[in-house]
């Protein structure tokens, strides 16, 4: 590589640079590698005195030959220039939630919407995701109201969460029909340091039970009861109990949903001699207006679900004995809405913790 000869004037400059005490002292070790270089200086020496290799000294060396003083500090290329986030993140969003991958697939994953934009990493979509939320792999599922005085019937109902009657009780009344009496054909394996518990794949029917339940919604106590069937007969036997469990001449409200076994004639009938049961219907669709609906996915959870039932019997028994246990200490439900503000309507999206 030929060397550099200065001219009067860049070694005015370079020695300017050199001599600075308060410079960039970067700079000045490139200033010092081309005056070195151009006053002869073998690379050895050059890379002693530096502390440098041979790279450091071709670069510098050659930036300088090539733009002057200007070389040593603007060879850098520099980052290129950052897109501005709001206008990546709308970028991004608008891609996520307005198109679908070219390959057919219901739902975008970060690599494939990375590959499909070409210059954005997934890495970087997923941050954009989580800051908006955007959850592309998740699924829920709703359903909407069709019933015409949806507003009416929830107002009633959430009123009596909110100011019961004064001197009545309300009770959420409903069935869990069709509990299976599953027995597991291989024995379980229990919970373990590393291990979770574990069932037999395969299981054995031992036939269905329903369960009548009425919640108090003042104290949270369960009346339950069980039944091989949930017909309208057995609907209003439950109801005599809930009744025959209350003093003579307290008002009883009862929220119950619209299946057709709770608006029978013998329903009419039983409601007819007892004047003071008043019957309160959700809108249709919308069985997490009933409070009793909270409390089944809890037995569900705690007694169904993992449960090894011998028999229709055996889960009679299992089933009763948690609602025993659990009216030991009952607690109400707390009903807070979520927003006052709003009103709930039959195409609204609000929601009643």
């Amino acid at each position: 590589m030929p060397r550099t000869l200065l001219t009067p004037e860049q070694r005015i400059e370079l020695d300017a640079v050199m001599r600075k005490r308060h410079g960039n002292a970067a700079l000045a070790r490139r200033a010092r590698c081309v005056v070195l270089w151009s006053d002869g200086e073998r690379r050895v020496d050059i890379r002693n005195k530096l502390a440098c290799n041979d790279a450091f000294i071709t670069k510098w060396t050659t930036a300088f030959e090539a733009q002057g003083l200007a070389g040593l500090v603007s060879v850098h290329p520099g980052r290129a220039p950052r897109v501005p986030v709001a206008k990546l993140d709308a970028r991004v969003l608008n891609r996520t939630l307005k198109h679908l991958p070219k390959d057919g697939s219901t739902h975008w994953s970060s690599r494939k919407l990375a590959d499909e934009l070409g210059d954005v990493s997934f890495s970087t979509i997923q941050r954009i995701w989580r800051k908006h939320g955007i959850r592309p792999h998740r699924l829920d599922t709703h359903m909407v109201s069709n019933d015409p005085d949806f507003e009416v019937k929830a107002a009633d109902v959430i009123g009596l969460y909110l100011e019961p009657p004064a001197h009545a009780v309300v009770f959420c009344v409903d069935e869990k029909t069709a509990i299976q009496a599953l027995d597991r054909k291989d024995r379980m394996l229990p919970l373990s340091p590393g291990r979770a518990q574990s069932h037999g794949f395969e299981y054995k029917r031992n036939g269905t039970l329903s369960l009548f339940a009425a919640l108090n919604t003042g104290t949270g106590e369960v009346l339950g009861k069980t039944a091989t069937r949930h017909t309208s007969e057995q609907f209003v036997s439950f109801l005599q109990e809930v009744v025959a469990s209350q003093p003579r001449r307290r008002e009883i409200h009862v929220i119950c949903d619209n299946v057709s076994s709770h608006k029978t004639p013998l329903v009419q009938a039983f409601l007819a001699r007892h004047r003071r049961v008043h019957m309160h219907y959700t809108p249709t669709y919308s069985s997490w207006l009933n409070q009793v609906e909270n409390w089944f996915a809890r037995i569900q959870r705690d007694v169904i679900a993992r449960g090894v039932f011998t028999s229709v019997k055996d889960l009679d028994k299992k089933l009763m004995r948690y609602i025993r246990q659990y009216n030991k200490d009952p607690k109400p439900m707390k009903w807070i809405y979520a927003d006052p503000t709003r009103r709930i309507t039959s195409d609204s999206s609000d929601s009643v913790d």
